[in-house]
């Protein structure tokens, strides 16, 4: 459980708060800190300064604020932006939040026209907009890493369009595939939530600013000023919706959860390639760590740790479910619980995609070791019944005949293509020799010619494919 940090004064006057005109009593000491937020809404300074500087240049246009008030309002943001980055920057808890601390900071630096700037509007509009803007850059830098790894994935797959490997079904070897096509199955997930990742970048990109506490002002302010200094692609419509839902961090949650699922996935699969029991893949060194005491060890914790903080990302998404489901319009104190689940899922996601976009590009395949695997399990068990289909039986009826070859080479304890031309006749007389031509690997593999399918070719021309689509799915100017 985290206990709230003592402030630094047992007790802060009435008088000391921005809001404080309308109290008699000092604020507990126990509550001050309990109903702070400063210590992790800190990380919203800079897009807290831009949505002021916007806002500020907006009141100056409709002849709120003066020329100068203006000037002194953007030179003294630029100086306490310049004191945070630096970290010089005193925050306070008595000052409650990121907002009141920047306000009263830039009060005490230019006077009377810091006092100006909240005009027209609330701390409700300004941390709906705040945290917009900040998804906004989160949903930038995901879907950057995302590339890179995606990038990382067709340059890999490329390398492995032929190597032979088995494909599983409730992991039991099911048939062959090759290990890029097997990596461009890696990439389709990855690319959908690319999608997401922009779908939900365009839902939220829309400037809470007018709104003020939930009923708009009165002052005559011109939002479509601040939405392009921003770069918002509209206004929220409706005031009280505007400083009230969250459903746009709730989204991102949902799409981080989503995209962390399927890198927990690629991480299951990477441990047990891993493993000596496959021995499929190896990955480089620096991302995996050793035993203390069995020096033989070398650990995935990179892909193992990915794995885990899946966890943490569902629960940030029930988190921010449960906070919103029971609130009525407009805003809550409440929603001040919104901002640490959802930095936790930005950082989650962030670190999981960066160290996988370094790591993937550097795996080396045991290409042997995998198509040996796939040459164990009876893997072209489905070439041969196919086979005798073509030759004109029912599949019913070749499913059956194949089975009882499969039991035959199981008792044997060899493969389907290490029976001979005179027992496989056993089980059908419509086999010929032309039958091992589709028992073997290659032959399996090869004979899956078309979109989506397995053939070395299809799988180089989904790559090629998988580049435009990328590109059409991630356009940094868009």
């Amino acid at each position: 459980m985290n206990t709230p940090e003592k402030p630094s004064s047992t007790k802060s006057s009435s008088a000391q708060k921005l809001w404080g005109g309308r109290f008699d009593e000092s604020t507990d000491e126990f509550v001050e800190a309990f109903t702070a937020s400063v210590g992790f809404d800190q990380r919203l300074y800079r897009q807290d300064i831009a949505g002021s500087r916007a806002h500020a240049t907006m009141l100056q246009k409709v002849g709120v604020l003066d020329a100068d008030d203006l000037a002194q309002i953007n030179a003294g943001l630029d100086q306490i932006e310049a004191d945070i980055s630096a970290g010089n920057f005193e925050w306070s808890v008595s000052r409650e939040d990121v907002h009141m601390n920047i306000e009263a900071a830039l009060t005490a630096l230019i006077g009377d026209a810091g006092k100006r700037l909240h005009t027209g509007r609330s701390r409700n509009d300004q941390v709906a907009t705040d945290i917009r803007l900040y998804l906004r850059d989160a949903c930038d830098e995901a879907a950057a890493e995302a590339v890179r790894l995606m990038e990382g994935l067709l340059q890999l797959a490329d390398k492995h369009s032929a190597t032979i490997m088995p494909g599983f079904t409730h992991l039991q070897t099911a048939q062959p595939v090759s290990f890029g096509h097997h990596l461009l199955a890696w990439f389709e997930m990855l690319l959908r939530d690319l999608d997401r990742l922009s779908d939900t970048r365009r839902r939220l990109n829309k400037l809470p600013l007018g709104a003020a506490a939930l009923a708009g002002t009165s002052y005559p302010i011109d939002r479509s000023i601040t939405q392009s200094l921003l770069g918002f692609d509209g206004v929220c419509e409706n005031s009280l919706d505007a400083v009230s839902d969250r459903d746009f961090a709730i989204e991102f949650c949902a799409t981080a959860a989503t995209c962390q699922m399927h890198l927990s996935r690629m991480s299951e699969e990477l441990v047990l390639w891993t493993s000596a029991q496959f021995n499929f893949i190896e990955l480089p060194d620096r991302f995996c760590t050793g035993s203390s005491i069995m020096p033989q060890k070398k650990n995935p914790d990179v892909p193992e740790l990915v794995r885990g903080k899946s966890g943490r990302s569902y629960g940030n998404l029930m988190s921010l479910l449960t906070l919103m489901k029971g609130q009525p319009l407009a805003y809550n104190k409440d929603n001040q619980e919104d901002k640490e689940p959802l930095f936790d899922s930005v950082d989650t996601l962030l670190g999981c995609l960066r160290a996988f976009a370094d790591m993937v590009p550097a795996i080396e395949a045991n290409e042997n070791v995998m198509r040996d695997a796939a040459a164990r399990g009876f893997s072209t068990a489905t070439d041969l019944a196919d086979y005798l289909v073509r030759k004109g039986l029912t599949f019913r009826d070749a499913h059956e005949i194949v089975g009882l070859a499969v039991r035959h080479g199981v008792e044997q304890d060899c493969d389907l293509s290490e029976l001979s031309i005179e027992v496989l006749k056993q089980f059908s007389d419509i086999i010929e020799e032309d039958v091992f031509d589709v028992l073997t690997l290659e032959g399996s593999v090869n004979a899956r010619n078309h979109v989506g399918g397995t053939a070395p070719e299809q799988v180089k021309e989904a790559i090629k494919r998988g580049r435009q689509r990328l590109k059409l799915t991630y356009r940094k100017d868009a």
